[in-house]
């Protein structure tokens, strides 16, 4: 097997299990890791069959994961109930939750095309495509819901950026000590964001760039819309700047989508999230300038949360 990828062949229990699930006279020639996952590693899995083609799958590693067992679980029941939609999203191949089998738990899937772009060039065409995607997740109404929507952060865990606006983060953590606004249960993403959203995008072309997949369905929820939409905006304000942030929500909006009816509401959910991304700067700084854009140091990052968290809480005056 050519194999670039050490980490991979040192879990023989892992590759045997994945063996198991192929189809007959198919087997494993090469892996290959790929880069942008920040709790999981992922890898492309070329197979051989038996005519001589080859196709590719993704194995989806927690290792040291505490949530591991739900997650998969929940992402392998997303992915049973996506398959006759009009979501491009993989299709489970076999998922193994508590590492029966494998080292650590384990999922695999079928290879979606396309690759993410976190570029800023062609973010115009992307942005009416995420918006219109996201749109599409909301509309379905699985047999089965998935379990309600946590939100971890309170006003005691918020990391206040050095030198931010302390009056606007003052009002922002005084908004989340509120009870969440009543809504209307949503099936959400729960991390719809650019990092998961795989595009056909030529370098040479970024403006006919053309969405192909939506992967990472680990921690789907049910829940109000407002919130995945608040999740993806404060991801684009981190990645391009706050005014895309604030501009996705209209997107939402013009593809069809719903949110809360007063601004209020929207605020809650709004800050909610971009509070909850102070707490996670530095774990996406590092996977971001891995993956190219060597610009978002985790000072950057700051900066742009704070200028985001400072528009949303301008607006609301």
């Amino acid at each position: 097997m050519t194999d670039p990828d050490e980490a991979a062949t040192r879990r023989p229990k892992t590759l045997a299990w994945a063996n198991r699930h192929l189809e007959p006279g198919e087997r494993i020639v090469g892996t290959r890791r790929l880069h942008g996952g920040i709790t999981a590693e992922m890898r492309r899995l070329t197979i051989a069959a038996r005519d001589g083609g080859t196709r590719a799958l993704v194995l989806r590693t927690f290792v040291g994961v505490e949530q591991a067992e739900d997650w998969l679980a929940r992402e392998s029941g997303a992915l049973t109930q996506l398959t006759d939609t009009d979501v491009p999203a993989p299709e489970l191949v076999a998922v193994d939750p508590t590492a029966a089998h494998c080292e650590y738990p384990s999922l695999l899937m079928t290879h979606v095309t396309g690759r993410t772009v976190l570029d800023n060039d062609g973010l115009e065409t992307r942005l009416p495509q995420l918006a219109r995607q996201l749109v599409a997740i909301h509309a379905l109404r699985p047999a089965v819901r998935p379990r309600e929507y946590v939100a971890l952060t309170t006003a005691e865990t918020v990391v206040v950026p050095t030198g931010a606006d302390a009056t606007a983060w003052a009002a922002a953590t005084d908004v989340i000590r509120n009870p969440p606004p009543s809504y209307e249960g949503r099936f959400l993403h729960r991390d719809f964001q650019p990092g998961n959203i795989l595009f056909d995008a030529p370098p040479s072309s970024p403006a006919s760039a053309r969405l192909t997949g939506v992967v990472d369905w680990a921690t789907t929820s049910w829940g109000p819309a407002d919130l995945d939409v608040a999740h993806c905006s404060a991801v684009l304000a981190l990645l391009h700047g706050p005014a895309w942030g604030l501009r996705f929500t209209e997107a939402y909006e013009e593809a069809g989508g719903v949110l809360a009816a007063t601004a209020s509401e929207r605020l809650y959910w709004q800050v909610r999230d971009a509070l909850a991304s102070s707490e996670e700067l530095p774990s996406v700084a590092q996977p971001w300038q891995e993956a190219g854009r060597t610009d978002l140091t985790p000072r950057a990052l700051e900066e742009r949360l704070d200028a985001y968290v400072t528009a949303l809480m301008k607006g609301a005056g």
